[in-house]
């Protein structure tokens, strides 16, 4: 089976990946990156840009997925540093919440596991930013693993 780690290149994220690498039996992983190009953000956002961000034309990719493609690597190096072998990477462009696209990719690999990291937010900051790790929990149909930040992080 897949264990798929979220990794969005966070403090939290990064614990998630650590905590994954130390705790769980060595399987094939894949660490997983979500993307959205900028033209589709501008398109739920109140501001509008005078010229869109397109792909570059010489290998077809927008910037944010060579961003997302640089990120998921960095976060593979993180999984192999604690000590796992089997490791790929994905960036996966996202067509709605974050959430979702992580849900589908687990469904899609039939990953044995989910592994994300969570902000520690509470009460009234956690209901107007939201909760990938909640949301993922609740619609996942496969166990995850929410890591909390470190005990030291001051939230």
């Amino acid at each position: 089976m897949t264990v798929l780690i979220a990794f969005d290149g966070s403090d939290d994220s990064q614990a998630a990946v650590d905590y994954a690498a130390r705790h769980l039996r060595a399987e094939p992983t894949v660490i997983m990156t979500v993307w959205e190009p900028l033209v589709a953000q501008l398109g739920w956002a109140p501001l509008a840009a005078a010229a869109p961000v397109l792909p570059d034309q010489l290998d077809d990719k927008y910037e944010e997925e060579k961003q997302a493609e640089q990120l998921a690597q960095k976060g593979a190096e993180i999984a192999r540093a604690a000590g796992l072998t089997d490791v790929t990477t994905r960036a996966e462009r996202g067509g709605g919440p974050v959430w979702a696209a992580i849900v589908d990719v687990a469904d899609e690999l039939n990953a044995s596991l989910i592994v994300t990291g969570s902000r520690g937010l509470a009460g009234a900051r956690s209901v107007i930013l939201g909760s990938v790790s909640t949301r993922v929990l609740h619609h996942a149909r496969r166990p995850v693993l929410v890591v909390p930040p470190p005990k030291d992080d001051p939230r």
